[in-house]
Order: structure tokens, then C-alpha cells, then sequence
């Protein structure tokens, strides 16, 4: 089994480390991994119940006047809308991936995920005024 490590950084310079994932798949489509990581990310999430949902996405308007910033009250995010929304941000060039230097811009493309890998998630700032 191996591991992949996620950087969620933006193109003002902030750069955190998001989470690790294992994998037993030597390779994964880059729609794969993002599927796991929003999954994890939302399951951790229901679990802890921290005090805001720091993940790939972030819980829609609609969302939060239903559950409140944290989801109190045993309201749950649903994963696989929360995929998808993903997966639409990163078509229309909401976020950028990076495996290792390269740039990934198929959702279908294969992916080599020797362990250890660092997989970058690029979040693109809208310019003020532009």
C-alpha cells in the first residue's frame, strides 16, 4: 500500500498541507483521486464535527443557511454532491493539479502514484477588478 500526500496552495502564496491518502492502486485516474480525497475529507469531517469545513470544496450558500457553518444540529454534507461540485470547479478552472511538477488537466488521465507522491491542488484566486 502506498501514500499520496495533497498541498492545497493558492496563487497568493498560502500553502497548506491538506491530508494523506492511502492507496493500494499503483495508478489512478486524477477523477479517482479526487473522489477519495472529497470522500475522506467529508467523512472526517461528519466525524469531528470541527468548527468549519476545511476541505477541497466548501459546502454551497444554500448549505450553510440549512446547517450553519459547522453542520450542527446532525445535518450531514453529502459526499458525492460535494464530488461533483469538485469536479465542476476544476472544469471551469476553479483549481489547478500538480503530481509531482506536472501539470494534470485530463480528469480521465492516468496517473503514476508511487508512494510518497505529492499532489498539489492550485486554487485559482479571481483577480480584483478582473
Amino acid at each position: 500500500m502506498g501514500m499520496v500526500r495533497f498541498v492545497d496552495e493558492t496563487t497568493a502564496g498560502d500553502r497548506n498541507e491538506a491530508r494523506t491518502l492511502d492507496i493500494a492502486e499503483e495508478r489512478l485516474t486524477l477523477r479517482e483521486v479526487i473522489r477519495r480525497r472529497v470522500f475522506e475529507e467529508v467523512a472526517d469531517y461528519q466525524a469531528r464535527e470541527p468548527a468549519g469545513f476545511r476541505g477541497l470544496i466548501r459546502p454551497t450558500e444554500a448549505e450553510l443557511l440549512l446547517n450553519g457553518p459547522k453542520a450542527a444540529g446532525g445535518r450531514r454534507l453529502d459526499p458525492q454532491r460535494c464530488y461533483e461540485r469538485a469536479v465542476a470547479a476544476f472544469a471551469r478552472n476553479g483549481f489547478l493539479v500538480l503530481v509531482g511538477d506536472r501539470q494534470v488537466e485530463e480528469l480521465d488521465e492516468e496517473l503514476d502514484l508511487p508512494s510518497g507522491t505529492e499532489i498539489t491542488f492550485l486554487k485559482l484566486v479571481a483577480l480584483v477588478g478582473g
